[in-house]
């Protein structure tokens, strides 16, 4: 029952080229910083990954994506990551672009083992009907588009068909774990973390705190260890490394 790992890199040793991750954070929140730099160093590529964006302010997924070695990305923001959009235009880089709650419903659905469910966001556009480019070949065309979708209706609405999604890995990052893989999050990193971890058939978490079984109290697990199968913690340093993408700051009134 000890899914404690030694480090990070043994935890994703057996990640091979080609392999499909589910990646969680939200923005610069509750991103598995260690685990994807364990990735990195070991050399692999070719990697598709679902996650809701592909790092931001050259971290996370960002250190993956500038070396070239991710190939598919489903997830559902870009927003200013400028090498992820250059990548994506240019053709080295497939992208499935999804709404985000659909997103978030594929993860869950997949890490519950529903093959798939009907949901009323995207019918009448692309993401139903088919067309959104997937891969550009670099000449402003269009080299891969998506395909239709099963639309069907239910009491007069009419919802599109979505498929769930497991990958061979999920990387995620927790405030709080025990032993056991019982895990807590913190705040916003709660978005996407746990619906990571439930997609991967071989799910590692990094904890910035480390405790023993029995220190959470059952009702403030936000995901129970059987969808967990190893565990690292962080040093000090690295779970306070955290990251500010706007820093804002109110201005000071001067005394008249």
């Amino acid at each position: 029952m000890d899914k404690v790992v030694a480090s990070a890199a043994e935890a994703v040793a057996d990640v091979q080229d080609g392999a499909s991750l589910a990646v969680g954070g939200f923005g610069l929140s509750g991103v598995p910083n260690t685990l994807i730099q364990a990735v990195y160093e070991a050399g692999v590529g070719g990697l598709a990954v679902v996650s809701n964006n592909c790092g931001a302010l050259d971290s996370g997924l960002a250190v993956l994506l500038a070396a070239h070695r991710i190939a598919r990305v489903t997830g559902s923001y870009i927003g200013a990551n400028k090498e992820f959009a250059r990548q994506y235009l240019a053709g080295e880089l497939e992208l499935e672009l999804i709404p985000q709650g659909t997103l978030a419903e594929r993860l869950r659905a997949g890490g519950c083992g529903i093959p798939a469910f009907y949901t009323p966001a995207g019918v009448g556009t692309q993401v139903a009907e088919g067309g959104l480019p997937w891969r550009y070949d670099g000449d402003g065309g269009v080299a891969l588009a998506s395909p239709p979708k099963e639309v069907r209706a239910f009491d007069g609405a009419e919802y599109v068909l979505e498929r769930g999604i497991t990958t061979d890995f999920a990387l995620v990052r927790a405030a709080k774990g025990d032993r056991h893989g019982n895990l807590v999050f913190n705040k916003s990193s709660r978005n996407f973390n746990p619906l990571a971890a439930m997609a991967g058939r071989i799910t590692v978490a990094e904890v910035e705190e480390l405790v023993e079984p029995g220190a959470i109290d059952p009702d403030q697990v936000h995901l129970p260890g059987i969808f967990v199968q190893r565990v690292v913690a962080l040093t000090p340093e690295q779970a306070a490394d955290k990251k500010i993408e706007f820093r804002t700051v109110t201005a000071r009134e001067v005394p008249a």
